[in-house]
């Protein structure tokens, strides 16, 4: 009766959480813990990004965990990585490009991710030029943007747009 007991328990964040709902910015733990903390107080200023669906802080560590090598390949860090609410995923790299990588299992989703790393710098090499957005959605392929290069249809459509054929 006449003692105190206390316990503490450090976190160690490995991650940023944006909740969706209240637009707060809180941290995650190694072991997937959302929990509130002074953002301003942590040491390492390039935590990745996480925005999911409430308690999908552990699935996406755990996926992220495993893209890191993957992506690591193109000389790529995730910035941020987001779960939508339909199960679909897309990361953010500190290159400045997205990619869209689909809905379906972990597994899945990393297999569609290595296809499109083993073939990209062909593409990137031949045409001189930075990816900014990738779309993995797609059956045995991908579609994909690079820096500064348009197709026909979206050239004709911004030259529409000011005025100049």
């Amino acid at each position: 009766p006449d003692r105190l007991a206390v316990r503490l328990e450090e976190y160690r964040a490995v991650a940023l959480w944006e909740s969706a709902g209240d637009g707060a910015t809180r941290l995650v733990s190694a072991f997937g813990e959302v929990f509130d903390a002074n953002v301003g107080d942590v040491e390492d200023d390039r935590l990745p990004t996480l925005a999911g669906p409430e308690g999908s802080a552990p699935a996406m560590l755990a996926l992220k965990a495993r893209l890191d090598p993957v992506l690591a390949r193109l000389d790529a860090r995730i910035e941020t990585l987001v779960l939508s609410d339909r199960g679909s995923w897309r990361v953010e790299l500190d290159t400045g490009a997205t990619v869209e990588l689909g809905r379906g299992s972990d597994d899945e989703v990393i297999a569609r991710t290595e296809r499109f790393v083993g073939t990209l710098t062909q593409v990137t090499s031949r045409y001189r030029r930075a990816l900014e957005f990738a779309d993995l959605r797609h059956n045995e392929g991908y579609a994909l943007r690079l820096k500064g290069i348009s197709t026909g249809a979206a050239a004709a459509a911004a030259a529409a747009k000011t005025g100049k054929r």
